[in-house]
């Protein structure tokens, strides 16, 4: 039980940083803003369900879909990249929105899975850290298998919690802020999205050019 709890630790420790909750409470916040209280709870809810079921499929079958189709991280950044710039730009300049009846939920509430769990949360770092450590741990022998087995679902299921727990909590932060400020935090967090996608895409890009460089290397390298 005690190497149990040590490799969730571990995971959590490494896992945290890269899902970043504040960002995604931020984020959440200047997504929500005019929804009502229970349509806020639910999107929270999806939220941090997509994101375990992102980390746990990714850990279980990432590598395979990703070989399948062939899809490199580069790539996968790139994608993530133009997501948010899209997503990004709709937040800097929103449209007009139509009028609507009473009672009815706005199209923009569906933002649970993207931008909020992929790739806000669960974006291409996380997904490539969960592969690139789902083969190492595999071939462990610092845990016992059944630890290796049982432990990263235990994992993403405790970084949903927690993320769950502070997309609950964004209440109070909106009632603090009012609507000025949610619309202040709106623009920020869009402008500052479609920098993270600009940054995404360049790194993705980056990473092509590098294995291309390598590649030409060996290639010319004598024998």
């Amino acid at each position: 039980m005690t190497d149990l709890l040590n490799a969730i630790a571990l995971g959590l420790l490494a896992l945290l940083p890269l899902t970043n909750p504040p960002t995604t409470v931020a984020l959440f916040i200047a997504l929500s803003k005019g929804l009502n209280q229970q349509e806020k709870n639910r999107q929270a809810f999806l939220t941090s369900l997509y994101v375990f079921l992102i980390m746990t499929l990714t850990y279980y079958i990432g590598e395979l879909v990703m070989d399948v189709f062939n899809i490199s991280i580069p790539g996968l950044r790139m994608a993530g990249g133009g997501i948010l710039i899209i997503m990004g730009l709709k937040m800097l300049f929103p449209p007009t929105p139509a009028p609507q009846p009473a009672n009815t939920v706005s199209e923009q509430a569906d933002f649970a899975f993207i931008p909020l769990a992929m790739p806000s949360t669960a974006g291409p770092g996380t997904i490539a850290m969960i592969i690139s450590s789902a083969a190492t741990i595999k071939n462990s022998t610092a845990f016992a298998p059944w630890v290796i087995w049982v432990a990263p679902p235990l994992i993403f299921l405790f970084t949903a919690l927690i993320l769950w727990l502070c997309l609950r909590g964004s209440g109070l932060i909106m009632r603090m802020t009012g609507k000025s400020g949610i619309d202040a935090i709106s623009r920020l967090m869009g402008f500052l999205l479609v920098c993270m996608g600009a940054q995404f895409a360049i790194n993705g890009a980056v990473e092509i050019v590098q294995t291309l460089i390598d590649s030409n290397f060996h290639m010319l390298r004598p024998q």
